[in-house]
């Protein structure tokens, strides 16, 4: 009886292992609950999405800018290459009558105001660029076809609150490392990095999620804030979140036919 349960004790423990999840398959599965904790099918069928609040921009943790905003997306399916060609269209509309702000297309961008669109510096636009392929939300809605590595890096408290985080690897060896809170299954947090073209060395670009609420069965942040290398340089607080609004048309982020292009800075 003895031998018999000694056996079992040292045979257990291999059994354990044998079926214990890798550390891919434990991030593939965060990454997989995540995606239903969103609204599954129904976030990935989104295919504009309307965001309006107030905005806040930050120099040296120091306000330097606020406005009133609204952020109008369209995601495009016509895109192959999601890995390094853009499937999203973006405007920006700042002040009450929505009269200025910035429209970022596939493969250029440009401030606008009553003047007319200025071409928006390349830096700025490779920003944008490195943070739309790396945010999870994008990840998940359009780049979950690509050869992605999901590596889980295990369990940690973040702010109080138990997190899984998961490093998200695509075929250029780009990291996003996003924290899921165990509990909801949402992301709380990400970060990756990219070189500064002025230093040359790398800026850690950190995002942070939080006040979600549900929208037409799909759970989204209602606060976000971006950091830079430990500053805070954006935030922005929804009043309102609205998905495949039909008033949102493809002319919407196109710049009109009349109006007066600008020299570059």
């Amino acid at each position: 009886m003895k031998f018999h349960r000694r056996l079992l004790l040292a045979i257990l423990p291999l059994s354990l292992s044998v079926h214990a999840e890798t550390a891919q398959e434990r991030g593939k599965r965060v990454v997989n609950e995540c995606l239903e904790a969103l609204g599954g099918q129904r976030y990935l069928d989104v295919q504009n999405r309307e965001v309006a609040g107030r905005a806040y921009s930050f120099y040296r943790e120091k306000l330097s800018g606020l406005s009133l905003a609204k952020i109008y997306t369209r995601f495009y399916s016509e895109v192959k290459d999601t890995a390094h060609e853009l499937a999203v269209r973006e405007r920006q509309n700042f002040g009450k009558k929505e009269d200025y702000g910035t429209l970022f297309k596939e493969k250029d961008a440009y401030n606008l105001s009553f003047r007319g669109a200025q071409p928006l510096p390349d830096d700025r636009f490779e920003r944008y660029k490195d943070t739309t392929r790396s945010d999870i939300f994008y990840i998940l809605r359009i780049r979950m076809h690509e050869p992605l590595i999901f590596e889980s890096r295990g369990a940690d408290v973040l702010q109080n609150a138990p997190v899984e985080i998961v490093d998200i690897t695509d075929a250029d060896n780009h990291t996003t490392t996003v924290y899921f809170h165990q509990i909801t299954k949402l992301p709380v947090r990400e970060l990756f990095y990219r070189r500064n073209p002025v230093t040359k060395d790398k800026d850690e670009e950190v995002t942070v999620f939080s006040k979600y609420r549900e929208v037409d069965g799909i759970q989204w942040p209602f606060a976000v804030e971006r950091q830079r290398n430990g500053d805070k340089t954006f935030e922005i607080f929804a009043d309102s979140v609205k998905f495949n609004d039909p008033k949102v048309q493809d002319n919407l982020f196109e710049l009109p036919a009349d109006i007066k292009l600008l020299k570059p800075e």
